[in-house]
């Protein structure tokens, strides 16, 4: 009575409600995490470039050996709710000393006018023993089938840890693909602009030489050359590294990655939803490992409650024994059998098996904390792309503007410069301007890429 009052079970806090929708989402629309990574998608390279990853990433095959290894429990725990069965096959020999009850016992009993001389003890005494044993705890209140479910709820929790996986490594290839196709993009507007300085530096050349412009204004003409050159430079390393990043997901060495347009000429989805909140408990991974796991804790906290009270084992043996090996098989006095059944209650180890109970409580609460925060952290993750999403649409859009107008200003500045209107560092400027402003258009739309990507990720989306 002792231990049912000191094992009383665990009740965990009600979990926070989830809003009912989130802010400018529309709730009546399918969520675009429904939507399987082969339909979200619609550059091909990029299609490829997942579908190899999922194939051959290292952590994703990590993953899958975590499962076999939770599998394998699963079986264990299973197997203890049946007997064990064992055969056991033993040989030895033993001499009693002559001056104890054994040796004595032994001696004395040879003279037994009872005893065939087949049955009569030696003085060295083999002992022959072939037989099965078996063991059985029948009754543990519950203790071995809970330590099933926890190891059943586990290896379920190891499958959603590779769905998690497979999600953001979906994510982290598309990203660091918009990335490369971005610097691709970054890459072609350095080069058109150095293109245009080169121009730029010869004409200013040939002024000079007619005395229509100074050292100083071509100078600062290869001045401006040569930073775009250098901004090449890093652009192609910055290119080079985010190839091998992205072989390294895909489980390969360095290698050139194909890729389609680049990001300026890429497409958005034309529309994106969020669906409701509730969708988030049953399709994010890591929401649907941490309640898997926090059922696992709860079966844990049962099983150790169960330690409390006693036990049932019935255990058995049944064989063949003899000192003589010719008798062994062929006489029915050979054979031995054993049954035995105790009920074991704990005592002087209650410490101990409160020390227990005390530390499975513990991890139930705490995975119930870890539950609430990765649904807490799950609907603000989807708040805050939809929110950025929005708030980049409309930086892109002005972006696009001020580039258009940049565009314009270089065309007035070299009119201006030619007609004696305005001075070469005025045209300097203007091009310094629209190679800012465009490669800033370049970033802009890429952030508008991995919004979307983090948003379906957030979503719970990736996976399927």
């Amino acid at each position: 009575m002792s231990g049912c009052k000191v094992a009383a079970p665990v009740k965990t806090p009600d979990a926070m409600p989830l809003p009912l929708s989130f802010q400018k989402a529309t709730d009546s629309a399918q969520s675009i995490g429904d939507i399987p990574w082969k339909e979200f998608f619609d550059d091909p390279h990029l299609l490829q470039l997942i579908d190899n990853g999922i194939a051959n990433n290292l952590d994703l095959k990590m993953a899958l050996q975590r499962i076999e290894q939770a599998s394998a429990s699963v079986n264990v725990s299973r197997g203890m709710l049946f007997p064990t069965l064992g055969v056991n096959a033993a040989v030895g020999q033993r001499k009693f000393g002559e001056y104890t009850m054994d040796g004595i016992g032994n001696f004395d009993t040879n003279f037994s006018p009872n005893l065939t001389e087949d049955k009569r003890v030696p003085e060295h005494l083999p002992d022959y023993y072939v037989g099965v044993q078996s063991s059985w705890e029948i009754f543990a209140w519950g203790k071995l089938r809970n330590q099933k479910q926890s190891a059943l709820a586990r290896y379920l929790a190891t499958e959603k840890g590779r769905h998690l996986i497979v999600t953001s490594l979906v994510a982290e290839i598309a990203k660091s693909y918009y990335e490369l196709i971005a610097l691709d993009n970054e890459l072609k507007i350095l080069r058109e602009n150095a293109a245009l300085q080169q121009t730029a530096v010869e004409l200013m050349t040939i002024q000079k030489e007619a005395g229509r412009a100074t050292e100083l204004a071509v100078k600062q003409f290869s001045a401006q050359l040569l930073n775009t050159k250098s901004l090449e430079a890093q652009k192609q390393q910055l290119i080079l590294q985010n190839e091998n990043k992205i072989n390294f997901l895909l489980g390969r060495y360095p290698q050139p990655v194909q890729r389609g347009n680049p990001i300026l000429e890429q497409s958005l989805p034309a529309e994106i939803n969020a669906g409701i909140p509730a969708e988030l408990l049953t399709r994010r991974p890591d929401i649907a490992q941490a309640e898997l796991s926090l059922q696992a804790a709860k079966f844990d906290v049962s099983a150790a409650r169960a330690a409390f009270f006693p036990s049932l084992v019935l255990s058995s043996s049944l064989g063949v024994q003899s000192f003589r090996p010719e008798k062994l098989f062929l006489t029915p006095g050979a054979i031995a059998y054993s049954i035995f059944g105790g009920i074991t209650a704990p005592i002087f180890n209650r410490n101990i098996i409160r020390a227990g109970y005390q530390r499975a409580s513990a991890e139930q609460m705490g995975m119930f904390y870890e539950y609430q925060k990765l649904v807490i952290n799950g609907f603000q993750e989807t708040v805050t792309e939809l929110q950025r999403i929005e708030n980049l649409e409309t930086a892109a859009n002005y972006k696009q503007q001020e580039v258009n107008i940049l565009r314009d200003a270089v065309s007035t500045s070299n009119d201006l410069y030619l007609a004696g209107l305005a001075s070469y560092l005025e045209v300097i400027m203007a091009q310094k301007n629209v190679l800012e402003a465009e490669l800033q258009l370049a970033e802009t739309r890429k952030e508008q890429f991995f919004s979307v990507v983090d948003l379906y990720r957030a979503l719970g989306g990736g996976w399927q």
